[in-house]
């Protein structure tokens, strides 16, 4: 057998979904990127609580969905796997760059970049890549990327915010100090570590009193 891979390159549309309205009253605008398992538009609602008119929400869809188990009823998005994931991380940074030039954010408002789960490793690699400065970038139950190193965010002034549940099915205690270990290194003094009482799930709490 005589098997050849081969790359093509073509255009895709995609969703993205936002949460109230960008106006001269907008504050923060909150660039925030779900865990495995989840769609945009669902995700997007963990953000309900925070004041409408201070904060504008920006929620983007992962591209790979697949119906999900035991019963393949509901259906989830993947962000990356192992396989072929350079080139799957080129397609994600060229998605976040269509969605920053299509919503062409004002330079005098704070960014934050949240990233859950899954969404911690394409959030942090989308600042590093294209050097994006944001004011916050909050970091909560994810896994930092390995090839990530201080160099990659030598340019960022933001305050960095790593959050974990204590109880986090995913988590023991080697992992966490591990993690911990790895923000320390990365973002130094600019780090600020909050754990909760729980387990893998979004903590709105937490998130309506970081602003």
């Amino acid at each position: 057998m005589n098997s050849t891979e081969k790359e093509i390159y073509y255009t895709i549309n995609n969703s993205y979904s936002t949460l109230n309205k960008l106006t001269k009253d907008t504050k923060n605008v909150w660039f925030v990127c779900h865990g495995m398992g989840y769609l945009s538009r669902y995700f997007i609602k963990y953000f309900k609580e925070l004041h409408s008119e201070e904060n504008y929400i920006i929620a983007p869809q992962a591209q790979s969905k697949y119906y999900q188990a035991p019963k393949f009823k509901h259906v989830g998005a993947s962000w990356l796997t192992k396989e072929n994931t350079l080139v799957e991380t080129e397609n994600v940074m060229t998605y976040f760059d269509s969605i920053f030039e299509n919503e062409s954010i004002p330079k005098h408002i704070n960014l934050i970049v949240f990233g859950y789960s899954q969404g911690v490793s394409v959030s942090m690699r989308y600042l590093a890549k294209r050097k994006l400065q944001c004011s916050e970038l909050i970091l909560h139950s994810g896994g930092i990327p390995m090839e990530l190193t201080p160099n990659d965010f030598e340019f960022l002034k933001a305050k960095v915010t790593l959050i974990y549940g204590t109880q986090d099915e995913f988590l023991n205690e080697e992992r966490i100090v591990y993690e911990t270990e790895r923000a320390e290194s990365l973002f130094g003094n600019n780090l600020r570590i909050l754990p909760f009482d729980g387990k893998h799930i979004v903590n709105v709490e937490l998130i309506n009193g970081l602003v």
